[in-house]
């Protein structure tokens, strides 16, 4: 009995004895484990930069059609669609304000003419003319003011965008039309801060629609916004389109392009950067003296096949794993087989 309690107290000793060797066995295996990989050295190339913003175009000149003064719509001389050039009437307003304002004046001019005789003659006193020609004249202004906002014209050419009531209602504020210029559009765009020194009024873009893809419309930045939103930390522009043959239309989504200028920046190709699981963040690996370690970078400018990255420790000379990153863990020895 005590000589086989002896054998199993054996058994237990040499197998756990077995069991230690195996784990040491496989953690030096794993010490010894290499990655081979491909790894490219980082040195500044020249680039052009190109910033591309998607935004909704406008059209140059809206004209809401809103007179200053309430009443009947007596009669709207256009539709929607209707193309009207500067100058045309749009819209009559009820004209008795208008039409007894016209009849002051009329007495206002001749009783005037006729206190100009008397007071060269000094038949009447140089104040009682002056007061008439006071009346006289806020008289002449507000007839001035009537006539505008009872017969209103377009201040430019354009398409009657909208129409929100028709002869005879009353005008209660809302527009009564909208007239939008399309020949001429505009669009205001947003711009990264970093971009601010280097976009200037008279810069030449590209205006591109979905709805015409081989089609390039060129416009013209006219206004650089002077500030910085604080929360977007982006400036705005206006840029200019010409739109003469009217295929570009306000409202429609359209993507713009701005040459920045030539510059220097690190690329690596683009499937070296790596995604981390359940995040955005991005990472890629180098060769820290024959050990990948993983540094976290930030997406720059992409140019074709290859891509900018931010980072502190992403510097000239710095060698980045490019084929073969994504079986690599952070600390693994790496079998470098080619270097570019």
């Amino acid at each position: 009995m005590k000589k086989v309690y002896f054998l199993m107290v054996c058994a237990l000793l040499a197998s756990a004895v077995s069991c230690q060797n195996q784990q040491k066995g496989a953690a030096q295996q794993t010490a010894v484990r290499e990655e081979l990989v491909e790894t490219t050295v980082l040195h500044p190339q020249e680039v052009m930069r190109t910033i591309d913003v998607s935004t909704t175009l406008e059209g140059y000149q809206v004209m809401s059609v809103a007179p200053s003064v309430t009443g009947r719509i007596e009669h709207i001389y256009v539709d929607v669609g209707s193309r009207v050039a500067r100058g045309t009437t749009l819209v009559r307003m009820d004209q008795q304000q208008y039409n007894t304002t016209k009849l002051t004046y009329a007495n206002l001019a001749l009783e005037l003419s006729r206190l100009e005789a008397l007071v060269a003659s000094g038949a009447v006193s140089q104040q009682t003319y002056d007061q008439t020609k006071l009346s006289y004249d806020q008289t002449q202004e507000n007839l001035r003011f009537l006539e505008q906002n009872t017969f209103v014209r377009a201040q430019f050419s354009g398409i009657i965008s909208a129409k929100n009531y028709e002869d005879g209602e009353l005008y209660s504020g809302q527009p009564i039309l909208v007239l939008t210029q399309v020949n001429t559009l505009k669009a205001l765009m947003a711009i990264p801060e970093t971009y601010y020194p280097l976009v200037k009024a008279g810069m030449k873009v590209d205006i591109r629609s979905e709805i015409y893809p081989d089609t390039v419309f060129p416009a013209t930045i006219e206004i650089v916004y002077p500030t910085i939103d604080v929360a977007s930390h982006t400036f705005n522009v206006k840029v200019k389109i010409p739109n003469g043959d009217e295929r570009l239309r306000p409202g429609m989504y359209v993507r713009t392009s701005l040459e920045m200028g030539k510059s220097t920046a690190l690329l690596m190709p683009y499937q070296s950067v790596q995604k981390l699981t359940g995040a955005n963040d991005r990472y890629v690996y180098i060769n820290d003296g024959g050990v990948a370690r993983r540094v976290f970078v930030q997406m720059g400018q992409r140019f074709d096949d290859k891509i900018e990255v931010l980072s502190d420790e992403i510097r000239e000379g710095v060698e980045v794993v490019t084929t073969g990153a994504e079986k690599l863990v952070d600390g693994c020895k790496l079998n470098v087989s080619k270097t570019y």
